[in-house]
């Protein structure tokens, strides 16, 4: 009978492996499962884009002041390239990605399929290193700065004096907590705070575009000042194309955009394989999104730059981080300015929801499927809680500094911007679109001299992120190792041939010879069982069947295994499997063998020459090694019944 701790524990357990994703189903699925598109009802497109705009659009309570820092009189015009560069570059290509990668795992999965082998393995968790830099710096730096509007509002400057780690860390926790009681509630947050912030953010724009017509002065101080400081307009745009970097920010909501692409509803006639209703929702998410942000964008850098003096934005200035905020309270009076103020905390705070649904959807696609990550990585609650722990020790580290993440976080983006934009040009050029191809390579130049301008006016970015690649490398690869015994086949399908030879030995004892195959022919198989006889002391009456494994790729942590059956020089048995790791083929084809026939099997091997060590690490990289020993642990953790257990001999 279970104690009371037992049960609470049990239950526990079972609410935290729930399942794989609630996100965007109608109901929880098996922790083992990890195909989102099963059962899928996900949620119309428009509201998944208010889970992408919480992030997105939340960029409005900063950006306005870091275009005016960047390029002074020049942010309109500045912000226009931004815009520019979203619409016919950015959009483009998500787009594109939407179409090319329907599941969410976005231009990683498309570049991962150029590389094979541990060189694809290693460049994946690259690529995953930047997008948990540009992920969870999304949700520590969004709540820094929700935290920033909290301590600066007049009202409250002298209580939270100093608190600004502890109030991020609280505003962190409680989104934790939303998601681990689950993603629709997290939906439905995401809904009513964008259509909230953006209904204040347009009486804002109206109010402040209403002041520059009334004082039709501001315009022309500010175009005097600009002609004077810059001469002509061509000076202008080589200006405002230089401090461009400095600006892109702005882009941030497209790869969570796709990211949470999986939870787009689409259409009933929807196949996993092809999805064609959530591709088409999902371009309407990401225009829309888009759209949306240009149209703010501009008309935000514009009236911010022409009622603001620009001592104001510097730091210790009232606008300094909250230019609309300024606005909101100086045009409209401190009530509405408070409101305002509440609803840009809220959606600042929540921004890191469409980044923990992207690092949800992300890292359980591929960690365990490498073998580089525990099986509870499967299941949402326990990676919720880990990545949260993650914003602690950031927000920790940086002391809830906005401007020291920024760096890193519009490095994170930029690098997951110019995978993409790669990603679709190889695309194209595959698919012989020469127009694509020339549009896709000229994006992808622009967003690589992005990142380079970006990454040399802010290496602190670049250092950031190789600190979250080497942790999750390191941490994968170790994980791997744990796992470096688990049995990884997750099926065995013998064909006609191969299924006879197994019950047609069942009938005596069931003895089957590992065999590395060589020149298969008459003499090497001859030799094998005459040494296999002499070794094992056997009589010459007992028959054998051959299994012989071919490594493919050894990166590969689990898959199926099909095993074919043939004779050969009209005698021999043998089967022949294909498969990453050789000692793991042979336990699962033994396993299988005794549960399909009720007998247990026989398996003999040589040993293996060479040192213990070395030989273990050609079995962890290439899989094969010592096949003997570690075919017999295999089995070992996967049938802890010795009475039950296969039988291995080594001579």
């Amino acid at each position: 009978m279970s104690t009371p701790h037992e049960t609470r524990t049990s239950r526990l357990r079972a609410w935290m492996l729930e399942g794989l994703s609630d996100m965007g189903k109608g109901k929880p699925s098996r922790p083992k499962e990890t195909a989102p598109d099963a059962g899928h009802q996900g949620q119309p497109w428009w509201r998944v884009m208010c889970l992408t705009g919480v992030d997105y659009f939340s960029t409005l309570g900063y950006q306005p002041g870091i275009a005016a820092l960047a390029a002074g009189l020049l942010s309109p015009v500045a912000t226009v390239v931004l815009v520019l560069v979203t619409l016919a570059g950015a959009l483009p290509v998500y787009r594109r990605v939407a179409e090319e990668s329907p599941h969410g795992e976005g231009s990683i999965a498309m570049l991962s399929r150029l590389l094979s082998f541990w060189k694809g393995k290693l460049f994946v968790l690259t690529l995953l290193g930047f997008a948990a830099t540009d992920f969870l710096i999304t949700i520590t730096l969004s709540a820094a700065d929700a935290s920033t509007h909290l301590v600066e509002n007049p009202h409250l400057e002298s209580a939270l004096h100093d608190k600004q780690v502890i109030i991020t860390m609280i505003l962190i926790a409680l989104l934790g907590a939303v998601f681990l009681k689950g993603f629709l509630e997290a939906i439905g947050v995401a809904v009513a705070l964008v259509g909230i912030y953006l209904a204040l953010n347009a009486v804002v724009v109206v109010t402040g575009l209403w002041q520059v017509i009334t004082e039709g002065h501001v315009v022309t101080d500010w175009t005097a000042a600009l002609t004077q400081e810059h001469g002509n307009v061509f000076v202008m745009i080589g200006v405002a194309l230089v401090v461009f970097p400095k600006l892109a920010l702005g882009l941030s909501g497209f790869e969570t955009g796709v990211a949470v692409m999986p939870h787009v509803k689409g259409d009933p006639g929807d196949t996993e394989a092809r999805p064609a209703g959530r591709i088409r929702d999902t371009k309407k998410l990401l225009t829309t999104a888009a759209l949306i942000m240009s149209v703010f964008l501009i008309c935000t850098s514009f009236i911010t730059t022409v009622l603001i003096p620009h001592e104001e934005f510097e730091s210790g200035g009232k606008a300094n981080g909250r230019a609309l905020a300024y606005l909101a309270h100086e045009y409209l009076g401190n009530a509405f300015g408070t409101v305002y103020d509440v609803s840009t905390i809220a959606i600042l705070w929540f921004a890191g929801a469409s980044a923990m649904a992207g690092l949800l959807n992300l890292m359980p696609r591929y960690l365990p499927k490498y073998g580089m990550a525990p099986h509870w990585a499967r299941a949402v609650r326990p990676m919720v809680i880990v990545f949260t722990l993650v914003a602690f020790l950031v927000t920790w580290l940086f002391d809830a500094d906005v401007d020291a993440q920024g760096g890193a976080y519009a490095t994170g983006v930029l690098v997951l911007i110019c995978s993409a934009s790669i990603a679709v040009t190889i695309a194209a050029r595959k698919a012989r679109q020469r127009r694509w191809t020339i549009g896709f390579g000229i994006i992808s130049a622009v967003f690589l001299y992005t990142t380079v301008l970006n990454v040399i006016e802010r290496p602190d970015g670049v250092k950031i992120g190789a600190c979250f690649i080497a942790g999750i490398i390191l941490i994968s690869l170790l994980s791997r190792l744990g796992r470096a015994f688990e049995l990884r086949v997750t099926h065995v399908d013998l064909d006609e041939t191969a299924e006879l030879f197994v019950r047609d030995i069942a009938h005596r004892t069931p003895r089957f010879v590992a065999n590395e195959p060589d020149r298969r022919d008459r003499a090497e198989y001859r030799d094998k069982l005459e040494q296999i006889r002499t070794d094992n002391e056997l009589p010459t009456t007992d028959d054998f069947v051959f299994v012989e494994v071919t490594v493919t790729d050894p990166s590969e942590f689990e898959a199926g295994l099909t095993v074919r059956g043939e004779v050969l020089h009209d005698r021999y048995r043998v089967l022949t499997v294909e498969s990453s790791s050789v000692p793991n083929a042979l336990a699962a084809l033994l396993l299988h063998a005794r549960d399909l026939t009720g007998t247990r099997p026989h398996i003999y091997f040589e040993w293996t020459e060479g040192n213990p060590f070395a030989n273990f690490l050609r079995f962890f990289l290439l899989g094969e090694g010592e096949i003997a020993p570690v075919t017999r642990e295999v089995l070992r953790e996967a049938e802890p019944d010795r009475d039950r257990r296969p039988h291995v001999h080594v001579g």
